[in-house]
């Protein structure tokens, strides 16, 4: 009866900040941040808490946060997410609402973050994924987690970065991570296909590096790399929907292993926003990504590709 009252009384915030408008320019402003404050709300109360803080460089955007349920069991699985914001923006700090919906379901969730702007171009923003990667493998056991069953998901540049550093072995090979730890990827609306680079925000990251298609997740598609979940909105205009397809074939056709999932009406941000409530009542993006996960959490060998 209490998480209902609480469900509702944040529903009613959520329609009054709809009414006035308050809600559209918040989300244009700082939407992650957003999403968070109302699935705070909405959703019921629980026992998911913060439980780490850490550094993986001396920048400040160089971070993490580690999450878990207090009445977890220990050696849980974990799921290591980055956001997205076109390699330009965004704070891990904004995503409590992925880690509460995962840590409740009895995942150890870390949120990491990585270097930005000019001092992120590429290939900085892969140093700092995996730096965060190994910081988990080395780390997460003091914190219930399972060192040798981690899962990377991200979305949109985020999932960018988790599907580079799984598929090019070198990044997480320098950190001391094996292979055999990385259960499974799992990437919302992410670029994986987009070389040569023709928006601002690649342009800025990639093009001003001097990158090629070496820096395309694409290209790496090969055997024995870890399974893969592919969501995406297939309204989707800013990262388009063929990035997700393109990986996709490339795995399958090289021996690997991708699933997918296309939202038939869902823009750019639809499978990060199913993930926070109250809009979670819709659990299609969110139980099969748990699906997903404990199903590779249990196993280590490939099973068939899956799509919708």
């Amino acid at each position: 009866m209490k998480a209902r009252l609480m469900w509702i009384a944040g529903s009613l915030i959520v329609i009054a900040l709809l009414g006035y408008g308050g809600l559209s320019y918040a989300l244009r402003q700082n939407p992650h941040a957003v999403l968070d404050t109302v699935d705070r709300i909405a959703g019921p109360s629980g026992s998911v808490e913060q439980v780490a803080e850490a550094s993986t460089g001396p920048h400040r955007q160089q971070r993490l946060l580690v999450y878990r349920s207090d009445d977890a069991a220990e050696a849980l699985p974990v799921l290591v997410f980055f956001h997205g914001g076109s390699w330009a923006h965004g704070d891990p700090q904004h995503y409590g609402f992925v880690a509460r919906s995962f840590a409740e379901e009895g995942f150890v969730v870390v949120l990491g973050g990585y270097r930005l702007g000019d001092e992120g171009r590429y290939p900085a923003m892969l140093e700092d994924t995996a730096a965060v990667v190994g910081w988990v493998h080395a780390n997460i056991a003091k914190y219930g987690g399972d060192p040798e069953r981690i899962f990377l998901g991200g979305h949109s540049a985020g999932a960018y970065n988790v599907a580079q550093v799984a598929l090019e072995r070198h990044w997480l090979e320098e950190e001391g991570v094996p292979e055999s730890a990385l259960r499974g990827v799992i990437g919302l609306a992410g670029p994986y296909d987009f070389y040569p680079y023709d928006s601002a925000s690649t342009k800025a990251a990639f093009g001003s590096a001097g990158a090629g298609a070496e820096s395309q997740p694409v290209n790496h598609a090969r055997a024995g790399a870890p399974p893969m979940l592919l969501v995406h909105g297939e309204a989707d205009t800013l990262v388009k929907p063929r990035n997700s397809r393109a990986l996709a074939k490339a795995l399958n056709e090289a021996g690997g292993r991708a699933d997918t999932l296309f939202l038939p009406e869902g823009d750019h941000n639809a499978p990060l926003l199913s993930l926070a409530n109250p809009w979670r009542r819709d659990p299609l993006v969110h139980d099969r990504i748990l699906a997903f996960m404990r199903e590779a959490a249990k196993v280590s060998v490939p099973v068939q590709p899956q799509t919708p």
